[in-house]
């Protein structure tokens, strides 16, 4: 008798990935613990307003607070991005993020509890835009040496989507709790966002990142990513481009936005229906640019940053509601190309050694000016009028970015073949 035939090797049946296999485990933790985060602060800010009115606080009172925040931006950042090059990176992010997890808890105690004074207020508020100047250079150096050249375009578009998309989740998520159960609720959400996604980070894997060699001391290091800055031209032009492109742009929306919509467009939900346009079109460009690589990164991100130009330009006209939505649209996609194009030239063109110290001069540029220019907004407006105030504004945008288009590096700077795959 002849004996059966043998039975056919095992295959296994393939393994179905739910992530590209360029996401890989740091970046997906990266990319979650962004979205945690986002969908706690984005109903935060508006909830800390909100806290500062219920307690009597007046509108001065409200601008105290948000300085508060900002302040600590323009004092620590570079700090900030000298130790996130100095220590492991994701041991700052979280340390910042525990700063952060209980400063607001601590902020929803004191609402919670009733009575809360201006001064507690601007303090905690200070602490929580600490751990944010902290945060902000070690988390972009972190996601910097996560991505590989080859899929860093893309990477970098889907996880600035994720981050905006939980933006506008967030703002309209704490707009809705605020109503329905108060503000001090929502920074306990916060400050839970924030010790959930401390611990996401907790489990980054660092075994990739290069042992940081000797250093000569703090000083050394912030003097070592200064040079890294002012010996690229294309890096200080931009950076000093953004320093007043964000101020007039942050003052046009925060201060001269909600005043059109108050006597011209019919109160608060028109500006808050453009918002969220722009929140939409930073999407959009997102998804456009995970398609999309150009080869001349700097020339385009530039280019896009002239529609900028245009809510403060519409603000002055102004113009109806939907023709607001419209120029809001087209400047968020605008600057989403720019972000993609400009973190994608960063990674690129820094050594990873000092990726957080140049996102900290990066970052100090883009907000240095910021505090000032709000404060001007009024003094400004006497001056000139609101409407000539906004077409001063839409015109910085265009002197500013037309002056670094003078630059030859901006020009020219073009993408390159990308170099091996790194730790994901």
């Amino acid at each position: 008798m002849s004996s059966p035939p043998a039975a056919p090797p095992h295959t296994p049946a393939p393994v179905r990935r739910r992530r590209p296999a360029w996401a890989g485990r740091n970046y997906t933790l990266l990319t979650g613990a962004a979205v945690v985060t986002n969908l706690g602060s984005h109903g935060a800010l508006i909830a800390a307003a909100f806290a500062v009115m219920e307690a009597g606080g007046s509108g001065a009172d409200v601008g105290l607070v948000a300085a508060a925040r900002t302040l600590p931006l323009v004092l620590f950042l570079l700090i900030g991005g000298a130790l996130a090059d100095r220590l492991p990176r994701h041991r700052v992010m979280v340390a910042a993020n525990a700063l952060n997890c209980l400063s607001q808890a601590a902020f929803a105690l004191l609402v919670l509890a009733g009575d809360p004074q201006l001064w507690q207020m601007m303090l905690l508020t200070a602490l929580c835009g600490t751990g944010t100047a902290f945060f902000n250079p070690a988390a972009e150096g972190m996601l910097l040496s996560t991505v590989s050249g080859e899929h860093a375009n893309r990477a970098f578009a889907l996880f600035r989507m994720a981050m905006n998309g939980a933006g506008i989740g967030g703002a309209a998520l704490g707009g809705a709790m605020i109503a329905a159960i108060g503000p001090g609720w929502v920074l306990a959400v916060d400050a839970a966002a924030f010790a959930i996604a401390g611990a996401l980070r907790a489990f980054l894997d660092v075994s990739h990142v290069p042992d940081r060699a000797p250093g000569g001391g703090l000083l050394a290091d912030l003097r070592e990513g200064w040079v890294e800055v002012r010996t690229r031209p294309w890096l200080w032009s931009i950076v000093l481009q953004f320093s007043v492109v964000v101020a007039v742009v942050g003052a046009a929306e925060a201060v001269y936005g909600p005043l059109v919509a108050r006597d011209r467009l019919g109160g608060p939900a028109p500006w808050g229906l453009a918002l969220g346009f722009f929140g939409a079109g930073t999407i959009a460009g997102a998804v456009l640019m995970m398609a999309w690589k150009p080869r001349r990164l700097l020339l385009v991100g530039t280019l896009c940053v002239f529609p900028l130009a245009l809510p403060s330009a519409g603000l002055a006209v102004p113009l109806p509601v939907w023709g607001l939505c419209v120029v809001m649209l087209i400047s968020g996609l605008a600057i989403e190309v720019f972000g993609v194009s400009w973190m994608t030239t960063m990674h690129q063109e820094i050594p990873e050694e000092k990726f957080s110290r140049v996102s900290a001069y990066d970052w100090f540029g883009s907000v240095s000016m910021l505090p000032l220019a709000t404060a001007l907004a009024g003094p400004a407006e006497s001056a000139f009028g609101r409407t000539g105030a906004l077409w001063g504004c839409a015109a910085l945008v265009v002197l500013a970015t037309a002056l670094v288009l003078l630059i030859p590096d901006v020009r020219r700077m073009t993408r390159k073949p990308a170099p091996g795959p790194a730790k994901m």
